[in-house]
């Protein structure tokens, strides 16, 4: 990381909105690494605590904090995979073992869990997406730090034994594996969607 972060903010603090003309020009480049460049290092301890603070500020209707997040990386990381590979093997099906590499070659993964509170006004579509707020907040963070991420669901993001290897509790889904490291190789640009075609307006 080139720079340190500034301190988190205290509650009541005013926080002025000001141009960040140096985030519109990340945005405009930004782009995710394929899982299997990425390699050693992988964020310290203290720049994943300083990433995973940045992945919070995000919109979170009645202040519910509906996530949390695994960290797996060294041993754990390999002993996840392990188990991962041999449930998948026990049922047969080598292509769920090994859809397992990008999970296995970065040094680290972040598991992102949505878990949306019951019993609040809140709607739980609304806490599953501040779920993926989560998410994506933490992919931009790592990239903006200089490390290589990818957003990744498989197989093992659903299936309920993977689930239970992994943690999770009653009412519980992982909303994304974010696998990072230091990429080997630059990604490229890769189609972008017509805007054009998707936005409308409406007229009343």
């Amino acid at each position: 990381m080139t720079e340190a972060l500034p301190p988190a903010p205290q509650f009541g603090d005013p926080l002025p909105v000001e141009p960040a003309p140096e985030v519109l020009r990340f945005l405009a480049r930004r782009r995710s690494t394929s899982a299997v460049t990425l390699a050693e290092p992988g964020p310290s301890p203290e720049e994943l605590d300083q990433l995973l603070r940045l992945a919070t500020r995000v919109p979170d209707h009645g202040k519910l904090s509906p996530w949390r997040f695994i960290v797996l990386r060294g041993a754990d990381k390999a002993r996840f995979a392990e188990q991962l590979e041999a449930l998948a093997l026990s049922s047969g099906d080598a292509q769920a073992a090994a859809k397992l590499a990008k999970l296995k070659a970065p040094p680290l993964a972040v598991a992102v869990i949505s878990a949306p509170k019951p019993d609040t006004p809140i709607p739980e579509w609304e806490q599953i997406l501040s779920a993926g707020a989560v998410a994506t907040t933490l992919l931009y963070a790592t990239l903006a730090m200089g490390y290589g991420a990818n957003w990744i669901t498989d197989w093992y993001a659903y299936d309920p034994e993977a689930g239970a290897i992994l943690g999770l509790k009653d009412g519980e889904r992982v909303a994304a594996f974010m696998l990072i490291g230091t990429p080997r190789e630059s990604p490229l640009e890769r189609a972008r969607p017509d805007d054009a075609g998707l936005v409308s307006r409406w007229r009343g």
